[in-house]
């Protein structure tokens, strides 16, 4: 019997299993209100005019080796290039994995950074540096991506602005996601596997002993609250102000039916979900595609397993010993990430969804003697597509045996920069900390202009 591989565990021990657990529906109410308090002090500063008005981050987390899938090393030595070949792409010139070969022939719409570069070989202290552009600080903590959009966004609508799929259990798992801002711009975690035949959203539907009647009263009974409290009832009773905007926001989100129909995947097509491919990250890509289509302005896609310290053969192409079609973590990534792009172009909707994939770092330039690779963050690869994104090129380069940066060295505040400047986002702009500082976007990136089409 064919065993599959631990490829959801990390070598800090973390499984995709240590799910974050994001309130939950009480007797009473909805503890789900918990993850939207305080919205509303979002910055009054309008972000810039953008391009891409959503983003959806396909974080494989663990590590990718840059070595196995975007910077392959074919004239190097055995214990360098490691067991893949390089291919083709539509880019001439331009070769990638030949586990890749659907994202080869749309690669005249992708950019890869082969010159990605960080001192950060931890789990924790890597992710946080790629995905909020600051080093770990012992000061402060500081937001993601994610957390950044959702402070600055519209916070009237009824989906979060800031999704994870299925989880935002990254890095190690020590990661709030929100940093210094505040707790309802955290992720909102799906929970369930989108690949699951009973996969459902955690927390989206009401509890049997809690009707939406039951919901109505506590709902008008907080408004009446609030204007007695405030003593000015009769100058609120027109007031469309609700007494509890987390509240508020966790009632849209469980009474909606558009928002339970913007996570019902089976409403999709088989021949849809078929071309994303039926393992958890296509279905969380398709998803996440859904999910910008109806104003997401951030997903994260949560992809774990790629800390292939060893058998990188087998969890990278195979999945598990035996299988007799590949399903590793790098054919699942192609078939997941070439449809997105395929999907949203067809829809219209590449131009304004920048897509970025990419991990915490890369793997050592020479393979262990467990047939993997270990930490490596002095260079490593990403890859971004749409959202106005220069497409059909290559950032950069690693040196023969891609140890380090060959030339035009990128580092993740560089990438934050850009990234926040492609989502229409002032790096610039001022957060306040809960005291009261005021904190940049980013402060020590630089624009990364070969990706600005």
């Amino acid at each position: 019997m064919n065993k599959p591989l631990r490829e959801s565990c990390r070598c800090d021990g973390v499984t995709r299993r240590d799910f974050v657990r994001v309130g939950g529906l009480s007797a009473l109410g909805l503890g789900l209100a918990d993850l939207f308090r305080l919205r509303r002090a979002a910055s009054a500063n309008e972000p810039a005019p953008s391009t891409a008005r959503s983003c959806i981050l396909i974080w494989l987390d663990g590590g990718p080796s840059h070595l196995e899938t975007l910077d392959l090393k074919p004239d190097s030595p055995s214990e360098v290039r490691g067991p893949f070949q390089p291919i083709s792409t539509a880019v001439p010139g331009t070769q990638i994995c030949e586990l890749l070969p659907r994202t080869a022939q749309l690669l005249n719409r992708v950019a890869i950074i082969r010159s990605m570069t960080s001192p950060l070989g931890e789990h924790n202290f890597g992710a946080q540096y790629l995905l909020s552009g600051y080093k770990p600080s012992p000061v402060i903590d500081y937001p993601s991506f994610g957390s950044v959009v959702a402070q600055l966004h519209d916070e009237r609508a009824i989906l979060p602005n800031n999704i994870a799929v299925p989880t935002f259990r990254v890095g190690g798992g020590r990661l709030s996601g929100q940093g210094f801002l505040p707790e309802q711009t955290r992720p909102f975690s799906v929970g369930g596997d989108p690949a699951k035949p009973d996969f459902q959203v955690r927390d989206l539907d009401l509890y049997p002993a809690v009707t939406a009647n039951r919901l109505d009263r506590r709902r008008s009974f907080l408004n009446a609250f609030d204007r007695f409290h405030r003593g000015t009832a009769e100058s609120n009773e027109q007031s469309n102000e609700p007494a509890d905007p987390a509240f508020e926001q966790a009632y849209r989100l469980v009474t909606s039916p558009e928002a339970k129909q913007a996570f019902d995947l089976a409403s999709e097509p088989a021949s849809m979900r078929q071309r994303y491919g039926m393992r958890t990250v296509g279905q969380s890509c398709l998803l996440a595609r859904r999910l910008v289509e109806r104003g997401v302005p951030f997903v994260t896609v949560n992809n774990p397993g790629w800390d292939t310290h060893q058998n990188a053969y087998t969890r990278l192409k195979e999945g598990y010993t035996g299988a007799k079609v590949p399903v590793g973590l790098i054919p699942s990534l192609d078939t997941a990430f070439s449809a997105l792009i395929e999907d949203l172009e067809q829809r219209g909707l590449l131009d304004e969804t920048l897509i970025v994939v990419m991990g915490e770092f890369g793997r050592t330039p020479k393979l262990n003697v467990s047939g993997g690779r270990d930490h490596w963050p002095r260079v490593f690869s990403v890859a971004l597509a749409g959202g106005g994104v220069a497409g059909g090129q290559v950032v950069g380069s690693s040196d023969s045996v891609g140890e380090g940066p060959k030339d035009r060295p990128v580092t993740p505040s560089d990438l934050a920069y850009t990234i926040y400047t492609l989502l229409g986002i002032d790096p610039k702009h001022l957060l306040p900390t809960p005291d009261g500082r005021p904190i940049q976007v980013n402060r020590d990136g630089q624009l990364i202009r070969e990706l600005v089409s």
